[in-house]
């Protein structure tokens, strides 16, 4: 069975649901549809198609990119706030999954418990996207994947140092898709803060098929040496702001500083990126930073050249439309 035929109907809820062949199918995919929007051609490939947007979790990138992408290719999208709707509080998870599978050809969830979105994937009858949850964030790591590719030309061969939480859902994505992809990831994160090793091994032996390699190092000095690109997150996610304090202090030396960016050995060539997957906190407009100043990555590597956060940004919407499109396109 082909490629395209193979998505039909199906869901994402993590990066191991997708072989890594279908993982770069998803890429060419999504590197066709923006070509074709930035031609101003406009599709119908959703033509009545309508997607339900569950979000616990406030959003700004994943909200804009589901709605854009759907209407994009005359599709429609709803959303819906815990407040909308009774999704596990006057009425079980699968029972609004029944209903809405009913109503709607596709449900995009950005939420908490990865046991959530997974019984809305099991009850609704149609395919269910994974926009975010504490443990996966597939959708943004085919946005980081994109991005790369269209940077380098390529990916397989290229080095990915993340730094920070090395726990955390973008973290741990990415990893995932570096290791199907055959780019070398290097986790730069305090040994507090270690990925699960039970998925560490998992992403090695991944990558060791792909020729790569995925390594833990606690030198963010010695992790970042020869990286391609250099991406950070912000160090306190959304429910874990008792812990900030603590978190910082544990983070700080993980910051993203020009400096920093020079000891990857590719500054001058020309040859390194930076990315992160937003919001930033890089300066001193934000409640949280007001008072403590830039967190994880500095303001001058936010807005120099070589960062592409925010063609990461937008291309977030063209690796959802060309989900959207492979799952339940006409």
């Amino acid at each position: 069975m082909d490629l395209a035929r193979q998505f039909r109907g199906r869901s994402l809820l993590t990066l191991t649901d997708l072989t890594d062949g279908e993982m770069l199918y998803l890429l060419e995919k999504a590197a066709a549809l923006k070509a074709r929007k930035k031609a101003g051609e406009r599709g119908v490939l959703l033509d009545r198609k309508n997607i339900a947007l569950i979000f616990e979790k406030s959003s700004t990138r994943t909200r804009c990119a589901g709605a854009v992408a759907a209407y994009d290719e005359g599709g429609q999208t709803e959303y819906l706030t815990p407040q909308d709707i009774h999704l596990g509080k006057k009425e079980s998870v699968a029972d609004t999954a029944r209903v809405l599978g009913r109503m709607f050809d596709g449900i995009l969830f950005r939420g908490f418990k990865q046991e959530t979105v997974d019984l809305l994937a099991k009850h609704s009858g149609v395919p269910v996207w994974n926009g975010l949850t504490d443990t996966n964030h597939p959708t943004q790591a085919l946005a980081d994947l994109l991005t790369i590719r269209e940077r380098f030309g390529r990916m397989r061969g290229l080095k990915v140092v993340y730094l920070g939480d090395g726990r955390n859902n973008v973290a741990t994505s990415l990893m995932l898709g570096c290791a199907k992809a055959g780019m070398h990831f290097v986790n730069g994160t305090p040994a507090e803060l270690e990925p699960d090793a039970k998925l560490v091994r998992w992403c090695q032996e991944r990558a060791q098929l792909n020729e790569a390699t995925v390594t833990v190092e606690h030198d963010p000095a010695k992790a970042v040496v020869g990286a391609n690109v250099v991406y950070t997150d912000v160090w306190v996610s959304m429910g874990e702001e008792a812990q900030q304090d603590a978190r910082l202090a544990l983070l700080r030396p993980y910051q993203v500083s020009m400096d920093l960016m020079r000891k990857t050995g590719n500054l001058e060539t020309r040859n390194v990126i930076f990315l992160h997957c937003l919001p930033a906190f890089h300066d001193t407009n934000t409640e949280v930073t007001r008072d403590c100043g830039a967190l994880e990555v500095t303001d001058d590597v936010f807005n120099a050249a070589f960062s592409l956060v925010f063609d990461q940004a937008e291309n977030k919407m063209h690796t959802l439309k060309a989900l959207f499109v492979a799952t339940m396109g006409v």
